[in-house]
């Protein structure tokens, strides 16, 4: 068995018992530094965008119609769920005005019947959706029936997937990241790289936090995601009837199968640690290779389905290629664990455990490296699919964000390097564990197993006190393979020394082991700089995972992008036409009322004809001996902009290559004269562009 210690045989135990180690406190302080920094990084992050926008309505946007519709569309970029009650309509008084269901018309267009004799003002529409890919989606617009009036409709502040419903999500999101990594990975590094680390309670103990974490992440998010995608109410993760509506739902199907398949897990973690450990009899050695076998294959069918339930609720299943794209998340997710997770098992045997034979940090680079192809070709993959673009990946949120995350991962895959360089030198001085030092090994074991077994030392204490002697190959073990009569002699006076006093003794043996092995380990400048490495590269690795949770929580960039130009082409289309306003007018004098309808084609930007009709209030023609036109801009000190249309027909007059310098809401003032002395300007206010 090769180790990775150079100046010695083996290498001694760098973590010792839970006292008398200074390495391990400032490990847990800089790991507690980076966790706290990641959760200044997602509490400092804007709620989840929107990844289904809404690109039309009828009525359209501040459109004002003659009489009330019968129903309200809303049309979407993509398709969305929604329940009855998603979409709401308020009359100028802030009361319900529609029916309530909501009904699906087909391709991405979704409706809300109104009541019947509903009055002239202006309505507000407030919708609340979830997009096909789990985040949820609201936002308003407002519409007027007969003329624009005040209204009092208040939307309330607390919007879908913000507040602090919205943080908590997001947490839990990162942590089930956390989890799957480490229970998955952690495994994975045991089976595939460490097979001795399965006895080693500090891996035993990642493995089994890492599961705990992701089981009480996915148990929180199952709990909140119906105020997180509905009231924004932290009371209502209680609700049990929303539960219910959530289970219906594929997020709640995708979180329910993970729990389940969670099961499973603990079952997998329980023979690895258990059954697996047990089996270190060269007798036995044929019945391990079957069971090692068995867990790799059972561990990665669980593995394969936890990543799946992410996929399959989330951006792989919506958009284009989903079938391709779900697999290939499936792949991703697995790399990342393997790589990421492997890492963190390094870390924790590195700092808190025995020597790591330099075979098993050959294995786990070699795992690396494998991994990181993988990331690459998924991640390329996944990149084309979600951005499709450079615009998309300079100009949008999401595109950013995956350069930052690409950069980050070209750093770790730097510090990795550095990491490869240092095993290769630590592998090329390392040597092979003497018979006598292994005779020595057994010796000590036995002799801390019957001093504890005398004393009564606590269970956690003998377990350290028996690593710290030699049973991963610790230092201590060299004083003992000199006299091994020694060794019996101790723990034979044992026997007959006072409990408490023999405990004591234990303990110092513990500590001057502990002590000794540390010196040995500072010493050694090629463990020491793996160690170091090793820690940047998991302080990497938790940034890493922040930024990777909040692109997942970001709008795509090929999906914003084709949102934005079909939002661009509905309001095109909506400006296309002319814009047509009738404005009411009296003089004053004898037969001086009437109706001024004015139409700018094509309401617009630019050069447009403008047509001019005066009716008298019995609907006929009224012709008039001036009629004048301006328009002002006033927010930008443009204007008034003269315009003198010809007469060309009875009531009617018009006017070619009006200018509308830029967009804005113009006002427009219309003189009508219709005596001598009878003269009246009237004014309205319209967007225009």
């Amino acid at each position: 068995m090769q180790t990775i210690a150079p100046r010695s045989r083996f290498v001694p135990r760098t973590g010792g018992a839970r006292r008398g180690t200074a390495g391990a406190p400032r490990l847990w302080r800089l790991l507690l530094v980076l966790v706290a920094a990641t959760g200044a990084f997602l509490a400092g992050a804007a709620p989840a965008s929107a990844h289904a926008a809404l690109t039309g309505s009828d009525p359209k946007q501040g459109a004002v119609v003659k009489k009330a519709p019968v129903q309200v569309k809303l049309t979407f970029s993509e398709k969305v769920a929604m329940a009855d009650g998603s979409v709401r309509v308020l009359d100028p008084a802030s009361k319900r005005a529609d029916a309530g269901k909501t009904a699906d018309l087909g391709a991405n267009t979704y409706g809300v019947k109104l009541r019947k004799g509903l009055p002239d003002g202006t309505y507000t529409v407030a919708y609340q959706v979830v997009s096909a890919d789990s985040h949820p989606v609201a936002g308003a617009f407002t519409f007027s029936i007969g003329a624009p009036s005040a209204t009092k409709a208040t939307l309330p502040d607390q919007q879908a997937g913000g507040g602090l419903v919205g943080v908590l999500y997001d947490i839990a999101r990162y942590l089930s990241y956390a989890g799957f990594i480490l229970v998955v990975g952690g495994a994975a590094f045991v089976l595939g790289c460490w097979p001795r680390g399965a006895g080693v309670r500090p891996v035993q103990r990642l493995v089994t936090y890492g599961w705990v974490t992701l089981t009480g992440a996915t148990l929180a998010l199952l709990l909140l995601r119906a105020p997180y995608t509905g009231s924004g109410k932290l009371a209502d993760a209680f609700d049990m009837g929303a539960l219910g509506d959530v289970l219906n739902t594929k997020t709640g199907a995708a979180l329910v199968s993970r729990l389940l398949l969670l099961a499973a897990a603990a079952l997998f973690i329980a023979v690895l640690f258990g059954a697996y450990v047990k089996r270190d009899a060269p007798e036995e050695a044929a019945a391990k290779k079957d069971l090692t076998f068995g867990l790799a294959i059972g561990g990665t069918v669980v593995a394969i389905g936890i990543a799946a339930t992410w996929a399959m609720a989330e951006h792989a299943s919506t958009g284009i290629q989903a079938g391709i794209a779900m697999p290939v998340d499936v792949l991703h997710l697995l790399a990342v664990a393997a790589w990421l997770g492997g890492l963190a098992a390094l870390v924790v045997a590195l700092f808190r455990t025995t020597s790591v034979e330099a075979a098993a940090v050959r294995r786990f680079s070699r795992v690396a490296f494998t991994s990181v192809v993988v990331l690459a070709a998924t991640g390329l993959y996944q990149s084309w699919r979600q951005v499709g673009s450079w615009s998309a990946l300079t100009g949008t949120s999401y595109g950013q964000l995956l350069l930052v995350k690409i950069g980050l991962v070209v750093v770790l895959v730097g510090v990795a390097a550095v990491s490869r360089r240092w095993t290769g030198r630590i592998t090329s001085e390392a040597g092979d564990i003497a018979p006598e030092v292994a005779a020595a090994l057994v010796v000590e074991q036995r002799a801390v197993k019957k001093t504890v077994a005398v004393t009564g030392v606590p269970k956690g204490e003998a377990g350290d006190a028996e690593e710290a002697s030699g049973a991963s190959g610790a230092s201590g073990a060299s004083e003992h393979a000199e006299d091994p009569a020694g060794s019996k002699n101790s723990a034979d006076s044992a026997d007959s020394a006072d409990s408490e006093r023999s405990a004591q003794l234990a303990r110092q043996r513990t500590a001057m082991a502990t002590a000794r092995e540390k010196r040995i380990r500072d010493a050694d400048p090629h463990r020491s700089g793996l160690r170091r490495s090793v820690l940047t590269e998991a302080g990497i690795a938790v940034v890493l995972l922040a930024v990777t949770t909040a692109l997942t929580s970001t709008e795509p960039g090929r999906t914003e992008e084709e949102a934005a130009r079909a939002t661009a082409a509905v309001a095109e289309a909506q400006r296309s036409g002319p814009l047509s306003l009738k404005v009411p007018f009296d003089t004053g004098g004898q037969d001086g009322k009437g109706t001024v309808r004015l139409e700018l084609d094509p309401g617009r930007t630019g050069s447009n004809d403008l047509h001019v009709y005066v009716k008298r209030p019995n609907g006929s023609a009224f012709d008039i001996p001036e009629v004048k036109v301006s328009f002002t801009l006033e927010s930008k000190d443009v204007g008034p902009l003269p315009v003198t249309p010809s007469h060309i027909a009875t009531g009617h007059w018009t006017a070619s290559g009006v200018q509308i310098p830029m967009a804005g809401d113009w006002k427009i003032a219309v003189t009508v004269r219709t005596s001598d002395i009878d003269q009246v300007t009237v004014n309205k206010n319209t967007k225009i562009g």
